[in-house]
């Protein structure tokens, strides 16, 4: 949820180029959610919408064995795809798309699944599930990852914070009214665990963060965007309990 901060000369891209994920998640998250889906074919087709750099796209591609369409507008997350999928061997199953998730253009019902993690908020929760709902066969499942509030009253500080950052968070309650309202059924959810956070997205960034603040410690304004990072992690440090990623798993039904 960071992108704000790009125009702070460069800051964001060297903060995060390179790190495992753009966003929290985990292989075990992802096959978390894979395995909620009954009745996917053996090889299924597969868009996975604002993949950046992939470690889901390689996950799937290596636990459904399925072709995948990975969509993501930014060259640069596609090309560490690109490197990734071969490191991983799986190129072959994983097709790459540079395009917008507002322009996508794919034939009706063309997908057996659909993956979105940490993404979806561009579109928005309920805006993405009902536009991508077209592109499903019926009977296929979509999977998204989604930065929700947990609790029915979150603390000041969270909200505050949040409400400049993303204002259309949602509570899970409001999620699942947003799916039932997209036409979907059978939704399973799970909240990321901390570690998720941790692992491969805030700690490997926020190891980064002190030599950035020696290298712009005379542009106020790329120091001011620094230390607007740092709060973000000092607050789910802080207010975990209080919200968090959510997966929400569905299905479209047949009719």
């Amino acid at each position: 949820m960071n992108d704000g901060f790009s125009s702070a000369t460069n800051l964001f891209r060297e903060l995060t180029e390179g790190l495992p994920r753009q966003g929290p998640g985990s292989a075990a998250a992802t096959r978390r959610a894979l395995a909620m889906m009954r009745g996917l074919p053996k090889r299924p087709r597969v868009l996975d919408v604002g993949c950046g750099p992939g470690a889901q796209t390689i996950e799937l591609a290596r636990a459904t064995g399925g072709s995948i369409i990975a969509v993501d507008h930014s060259a640069r997350f596609l090309g560490e795809l690109e490197r990734r999928a071969q490191a991983a061997g799986v190129e072959s199953q994983i097709a790459r798309l540079r395009v917008s998730m507002f322009d996508m253009e794919f034939a009706e019902e063309s997908f057996d699944l659909i993956w979105s993690e940490g993404a979806i908020y561009i579109r928005g929760f309920g805006a993405g599930l009902a536009a991508w709902r077209r592109f499903l066969q019926p009977h296929g499942w979509i999977a998204v990852s989604e930065l929700s509030w947990l609790v029915e009253e979150p603390p000041q500080e969270p909200r505050a914070f949040w409400a400049r950052r993303y204002p259309g968070m949602q509570s899970v309650e409001e999620n699942r009214a947003a799916v039932a309202a997209a036409g979907y059924i059978d939704l399973a959810t799970f909240v990321l665990p901390s570690q998720d956070w941790w692992d491969n997205y805030y700690g490997p960034a926020e190891a980064r963060l002190a030599e950035l603040r020696a290298k712009y410690a005379a542009d106020t304004e790329a120091l001011a965007a620094v230390n607007e990072i740092q709060r973000e992690y000092d607050l789910f440090r802080k207010y975990s309990d209080s919200y968090g990623y959510v997966f929400y798993v569905m299905r479209k039904p047949s009719a």
